[in-house]
């Protein structure tokens, strides 16, 4: 239904007459959304039938795939009887289709690598991800104060390790400039570093950093190209997960121009498992997302949470989200009876059925939905029947999603990391040129000097051979040493030192043979 502005999720079945379309308007398609439900209720069919619909409207989408199922839009679906049925239920046409797809993965396993450089994360998510106390965190900062009042870019997490180093070796004038700074909480920070590379988190920081207007593209057909971060590997980090989907939120808000209200989005958003972005995070961080989510709307950007219950979503995040989609949900235990009771809660009641009820009654590949209507407001709540997708349900085999990999627009532009100079190598050169005086000075007493001393030595007799006189003092130069010494340093400022070694060698070995 794409073509009269709308996506086609299910049709209620009401107790008397024909059945309703329950569609989700793409002009509010940017006031957000929820989809919730208890596992093996159908909420990654219903994922997958709003990415659909929204592909087909021309409406590039994001989606973090948890098990890999969401991979099969890329294949067309198979005319299954359940899908047949359903759709004669709901008096469609079953069609199966494919839909344009470009894979993503953190790590560069699964898909092309996602990469962003320690300076774009910034401190307030990079200390979550580090799970950093409050000292921990104002170190960090001063951190990257440093760095930016240097000009030393901190591009990858060998940056971040050197710039720290140079605060610990610097600690007395940072901390008089900034603030005072501990060698035991940069040594801290320094340890979470090390944990957080043997996760193979590092994969995430560096270049080529992610341009996101390659999320926001279509094909030669205009469809929406649908963009899946595999996330089954990510899970299992939550907070680099958690970290990434807000640092991408945070850059979209920044980077795009305010649109208001278009006829439809420019780019949607599915955050599965949507608790780990907000399981114990600190207040200032739940309320940097609640602003992301409340203002990045007028940038035409829609973000669609997808968990088990919306409890898991905090209320001044929940009250951004007007457009529901509740599966069933359990009742076994009595905190289940109070997250059912909330759940009904939050629907505009439809007097025909009692919604907390029907919350625990629904059916596979049923739904209560309620989207927004014209004019903003929430349409009373329906039960219905989720339309069938079309592409496949379930995921692509190793060989299928390899193939389309090979065969991606995007294949190269991200694929090799870049190591560009950057703060470990600025660093590095300074460290450099702060020693090589002391280096000069150390090599002009102990290299052609000490190399002539030991060679006078032996042809003089002299006691500097020996180690020096009585009591380690050395002894006076006899006027011959003097001469061979101001000789030696003569030519090796004229020569060079290697090329003044080589002759004296020759001169001093002839005198030792006469």
């Amino acid at each position: 239904m794409a073509g009269d502005g709308s996506i086609l999720v299910g049709k209620s079945i009401p107790k008397t007459g024909a059945p309703k379309p329950e569609v989700l308007t793409l002009k509010l398609a940017n006031r957000h959304g929820l989809v919730a439900g208890a596992t093996g209720t159908g909420k990654t069919v219903t994922l997958q039938v709003m990415a659909e619909g929204f592909s087909n409207a021309g409406v590039p989408v994001f989606a973090a795939d948890v098990k890999g199922d969401l991979s099969g839009l890329a294949a067309a679906g198979e005319s299954k009887p359940v899908f047949v049925k359903r759709a004669e239920e709901l008096g469609i046409a079953y069609e199966p289709d494919r839909f344009p797809t470009v894979f993503w993965d953190l790590f560069g396993e699964q898909g092309h690598p996602i990469r962003c450089t320690v300076t774009e994360m910034g401190p307030l998510l990079l200390a979550r991800l580090l799970e950093l106390n409050d000292t921990q965190e104002g170190v960090l900062n001063i951190a990257f104060r440093v760095a930016d009042e240097n000009q030393w870019p901190v591009i990858d997490l060998k940056d971040l390790r050197a710039l720290l180093a140079f605060c610990s070796e610097n600690l007395k004038t940072i901390s008089g400039q900034y603030g005072n700074v501990s060698a035991a909480s940069v040594g801290a920070i320094q340890r979470q570093l090390l944990m957080l590379e043997n996760q193979n988190a590092d994969r995430f920081f560096g270049e080529p950093a992610l341009n996101l207007e390659d999320f926001m593209r279509t094909d030669r057909d205009g469809r929406g190209v649908v963009n899946i971060l595999a996330a089954d590997k990510l899970m299992q980090r939550p907070r680099l997960y958690a970290s990434f989907l807000l640092w991408m939120l945070s850059e979209l808000f920044e980077q795009l121009p305010d649109v208001g209200d278009l006829d439809k989005p420019k780019l949607v958003f599915f955050f599965d498992e949507a608790h780990l972005l907000f399981n114990d995070a600190p207040k200032a961080l739940l309320d940097a997302v609640e602003q992301v989510v409340r203002l990045i709307r007028s940038k035409g950007v829609g973000v669609y949470f997808v968990t088990q219950n919306p409890l898991d979503v905090p209320e001044t995040v929940l009250g951004q989200l007007g457009n529901r989609v509740q599966h069933a949900l359990r009742a076994f235990t009595p905190r289940d009876q109070r997250a059912v009771k909330a759940a009904a809660e939050t629907f505009r009641q439809n007097p025909g059925f009692d919604v907390a009820e029907a919350i625990t009654q629904l059916g596979v590949g049923e739904a209560l939905v309620s989207f927004l209507e014209p004019k903003g407001t929430p349409s009373v709540v329906e039960r219905a029947l989720i339309a069938p997708p079309q592409g496949r349900v379930g995921p692509l085999t190793p060989a299928e999603r390899a193939d389309l990999i090979a065969r991606s627009p995007l294949r190269g532009k991200y694929d090799e990391a870049i190591d560009s100079e950057s703060a470990y190598e600025m660093l590095a050169k300074r460290k450099n040129l702060d020693a090589a005086p002391a280096e000069a000075a150390q090599a002009s007493e102990g290299g052609l000097g000490g190399f002539l001393g030991g060679i006078m030595g032996s042809v003089f007799g002299t006691p500097a051979a020996k180690g020096g006189g009585k009591g380690g003092r050395k002894a006076p130069q006899s006027l011959a040493e003097q001469v061979v010494s101001n000789a030696a340093r003569s030519m090796a400022r004229s020569v060079g030192t290697q090329v003044g070694n080589a002759i004296l060698r020759n001169v001093l070995g002839g005198l030792t043979k006469r």
